[in-house]
Order: structure tokens, then sequence, then C-alpha cells
């Protein structure tokens, strides 16, 4: 009786949700499995787009799992954490987004039976790690390396990289074109790691192929004043002189006062700030530079001075390309134009402004440094110019991880297959409860070649029976094979030139394992609406506060009362 009668004991919050047990980790596996649906249609060269529409109104068409992750505005909490591991593919390697998200929702679901049947999740999570290292090694065993080749020979690999990633995106009808601009901007810059010395320009207009890449610095013609059109436009290796000043008549800080006792004076101070300014610019043109850059303005008056000393000039150049310019023809930004020397100055092979479409440019061509490069990006509308760019970010980092971590693998489906294959011989190796989690395992990474094959629009099931039995022969020569999109049957990746750095797959396993874990791992979730509707009232009293005491302010200085 006196049992009955004890109290409740409150613990937490009223209106706090608390949701624990199987139920609630089967309900974080069916929001995974949720998000996992919209990227799915995306992986693969026959992978559709996604269209989203926010609420600002801004339209944004991609085929790149990151992108579209990020735009869906997701809350469920443990769904979140897929939108993390694509943001940490994009961010490590550039490529592989989609299949990171697939592999962990898959991952999920084939644990979803064994939660519904009362396995402990631990278990799940042991085995799932096990076979991730597993999976890793045989990666790195089957993988292939392209060191020690020739220019010429890594090349052409390093191009067969890039146009497996951009064969799945909007642009990879020109893949081969793409290609090979990518693999030469990322040679071009070398061992610098700084994505920002590849520049991006985006130009609409005419076609994809009118994109062409600059060896060295491109940028849009900056604001001009008179006097512009008078300078030279093309000078043979130029002395560049980058600068950080204002070359302008400047006025007087307002708290400046002179006093003149007689007005002839007057006459004096204003000359005064006319030889200021005549003595900057006569030091720029001492200096021997043809081409004359700053950060900052460049008035009508130095304009029109350096048109008639046949120099070229532009104010107001953006940071970065200010930036990229002084990398690439090994000149240094100048805060004064005092004891400008030779070593300060840059040089480049041929500097001209040329028209690209409707807008000019200011190109730097054959500069010494070489680590930097530009590619212009031409097409007809704006969303499809963003989605070629983002495409080409991911081609960018796919061949600097390739050229860094010089192993590639079989693309396709064919290294998901292979893996899948050994994982299930090494589960029969497992007495215990283990070897079914681990065939679960190998059967998630199935998904990869499953799905290539849906999006292609080919029989999944037909084309997967074909790959297990290539790569169930004892001989070992079906390891490269996966599936072939031209003509719905299978084929050999590596002949078909689709391959992917090792890097990739290590990178996406492993992520994919970890979110899948760490899903599986959360046993309860708490959710506690009062604290959020309390921040609400707390931001809108605040804000009330700050409206109220503004009104009383103000009065008495000459207002009418």
């Amino acid at each position: 009786m006196s049992s009955m009668l004890q109290p409740q004991i409150i613990l937490l919050k009223e209106g706090t949700d608390t949701s624990q047990g199987k139920p609630q980790l089967v309900s974080n596996i069916n929001a995974c499995t949720a998000v996992a649906d919209v990227v799915r249609t995306t992986l693969g060269p026959r992978g559709m787009d996604k269209l989203i529409h926010d609420d600002k109104g801004s339209v944004t068409i991609s085929n790149d799992g990151a992108t579209i992750m990020k735009l869906l505005d997701i809350v469920h909490p443990a769904a979140k954490i897929l939108v993390d591991i694509a943001k940490s593919q994009d961010s490590e390697v550039g490529d592989g987004t989609t299949t990171v998200v697939l592999l962990a929702a898959e991952f999920l679901r084939e644990a979803k039976p064994f939660i519904e049947d009362g396995v402990h999740s631990q278990n799940l999570i042991r085995s799932y790690r096990t076979a991730c290292s597993l999976a890793i090694e045989k990666i790195k065993e089957l993988a292939v390396s392209i060191e020690g080749k020739s220019i010429e020979e890594k090349k052409t690999l390093l191009g067969k990289c890039a146009a497996t990633t951009l064969s799945s995106k909007l642009i990879g009808g020109e893949k081969e074109f793409f290609a090979s601009m990518v693999v030469d901007a990322v040679i071009a810059i070398g061992t610098d790691d700084r994505l920002n010395m590849i520049g991006i320009k985006k130009v609409p207009g005419g076609n994809m192929r009118d994109s062409f890449l600059v060896n060295g610095v491109a940028f849009k013609k900056t604001f001009s004043y008179a006097g512009f059109e008078q300078q030279p436009k093309k000078f043979l290796n130029p002395k560049i002189l980058l600068l950080n000043v204002e070359l302008e008549l400047k006025s007087e800080k307002e708290n400046a006062e002179i006093r003149l006792s007689d007005p002839s004076q007057y006459q004096s101070i204003v000359d005064a700030e006319w030889n200021i300014i005549y003595d900057k610019l006569d030091k720029c043109v001492q200096s021997g530079a043809k081409v004359v850059l700053s950060r900052l303005a460049i008035g009508d008056l130095a304009t029109q001075y350096f048109a008639d000393r046949d120099i070229f000039c532009a104010g107001r150049v953006a940071e970065e390309d200010l930036k990229r310019v002084a990398a690439a023809t090994g000149g240094t930004v100048q805060t004064s134009v005092n004891n400008i020397i030779d070593e300060v100055l840059g040089t480049c092979e041929i500097f001209e402004e040329k028209q690209v479409g409707n807008e000019r440019f200011n190109i730097f061509n054959g500069c010494p440094s070489g680590q930097t490069a530009t590619i212009v990006l031409r097409g007809g509308a704006d969303q499809f110019i963003e989605e070629a760019e983002r495409s080409l970010h991911d081609a960018i980092m796919i061949v600097r991880r390739a050229m860094k971590n010089s192993t590639v693998v079989a693309g396709g489906g064919a290294i998901d297959m292979e893996i899948s294959r050994y994982l299930r011989q090494h589960a029969r190796t497992i007495a215990g409860k283990s070897q079914l989690f681990i065939n679960s395992y190998a059967k998630a990474l199935e998904v990869i070649p499953r799905q290539l094959c849906d999006n292609a629009g080919f029989d999944a099931t037909d084309v997967l029976n074909k790959l297990r039995q290539k790569h169930a022969l004892p001989s070992g020569e079906g390891a490269p094979y996966g599936v072939d999109i031209a003509t719905g049957g299978i084929a050999d990746s590596f002949a078909n030139f689709v391959w992917e750095p090792a890097v990739v797959k290590i990178n996406a396993i492993n992520a994919a394992t970890e979110a899948a874990c760490l899903v599986l791992s959360v046993d309860e979730t708490v959710k506690n609406p009062k604290s959020e509707s309390a921040q609400g009232e707390a931001a809108a009293s605040a804000m009330g506060g700050r409206g109220r005491g503004g009104g009383f302010r103000g009065r008495g200085r000459g207002m009418r009362r």
C-alpha cells in the first residue's frame, strides 16, 4: 500500500518528449532511409537532377549529393548525421557524396530487421566496424598505383579519373573536353594545395565548348573612369605593379582645420594636394611598370595620367584576384608607392584585355611562377553555369587527390561487388551471430551497382546476378568488372577507363560506417520543446524592449513637443 502512495518523481520539464528503446531506433533508421531516397536517383552517369526552390526564390538545379543535402532543410536530428557525412566527404575528397549517403542508409536498412528481432545494437556496431576495416584493407590491396609514369601518361590517367567524376554531372556530354582542362589546371598549380589558386569565372552566353583555360589569371574589367579607352590593351612581357593604395585626390579628414592669415596662401595648400598625387603617380611611372593594378580606387586624374604615358591601370580589383595575380606573376602587393624596386614587380609573357561574351576580361598569360590557373566557363542559363562550376569543383578535387594518393580502383560498382564477395567469404569463417551481421554489411555494399542499374533503366537483378557470377570466379579475373552503362550488361571497368581514386572509396566506406554506428548507438532521444519556446519569447521581448526604448529617445533637441 505504501508503495502506491509514493509521489511521482518529475525529472524533466513538463512537455519534454522522450522516446527510447527499439521504436525510436527504428524511427531514426526510417528517417535516414527517407533522406537517402531523395538523393538515390542522382547516382551515376544516368542519374537525374534535383531542382530545389528555396524560400528566397532562388532556384538550384544540382546533381551533387553534398549540394542537395545542404539545401534540404533537414530538421530530424538523426538524419542530420547524413548531411554531415556528405559535407565531410565533399571537403575531404570532393566526390562520392551521394555514394556515402546511400551506403550509410543501406547499412542501417540492413540492420533494421536485426534490431526488430531484439539483437543488441552494440553487437551490430562491433561487426560493422570489423567489416569496415576488412573492406578498407581489401581496397588497398586491389588499388593500382599510377606512380612513376611519365608526365604525359599521368595526364591521360588523371584525365580518366576526372572524366569518371564528370560523367555523372550535367556537363557529362563534354566530359573529355572539361577533363583535360581540369587536369591542366591542377598540374599548373603544382604542389600548391590552395584551391583558391584555381579561379573559376562564369560568363553567361555562348556554348559550353566556348569555355577556356587561362594559364595565369583572368578577371572581369573593373569600374573605370574617362581616359581608360586611350590606354593600350595589350603588352608583351610587361612589368606589373600591384598596389593597395588609393590613387585619387583625397579630401582632408572632416576635422582638419587650417587657419590662413593671407588669402594668397590658399593656393599653395591646393597645390600641395595636387603635388602629393602627382608625386605618387610619378613614382609609379618611374618604377617601369606597364600594368598597374590596385585594390582601391584609381581616380580619373590617375587614369588619364597613365593613359598619356601608355600604361594600363585598373582599380578596385577584388582581393582574391589580386592575390592570384601576385602568386602568378611573382609580384608583391605594395601598400606604399615609395621605394618601388624591381623585385616587387611581377611579370608575364602577355597581358591583354579581351571580349568574352558581353564582358571584357583582363587576362595575364604565361606567368613565370605558374602557380595559378583560371577557367572561364560559358553556357546558356545561369543555373547551368552554376552547376557546371560545382561539377568542375568535384573534378578538380578528385584530380588533386589522385595526384597526391596516386592509387586508383575500378569504378562502376566493380570495387563494391568485389568487397561484397570478399566479406561474404570471410563471414563463413566466423562462428556466431556476427556471421549474419557481416553478411548483411556485404549485402548493403551492393546498393551502388544496383542503383546505377536502376537509374539507367536496366534490370538490376539481372545485372547483379551476372556481376556476382563474374566476381565469384576462382581465378579472380572478374574483380574489375562493373556495370556497363552503355549496353546494360557488365564490362571490365579498368579497360573502359572508369576509374576513381582509392581514397574516395576508403573515405566513403569509413564515413558511412561511422554514421551508421552512430545512429545505432543512440538508445534515447530527448526533445525539449519548452526551451525552444522560451528562447523565442526571450528574443521577442528583447526586440520589443529595444523598440519601446527607442521611442522615447531623441526628444528635446529642438523637437516640437
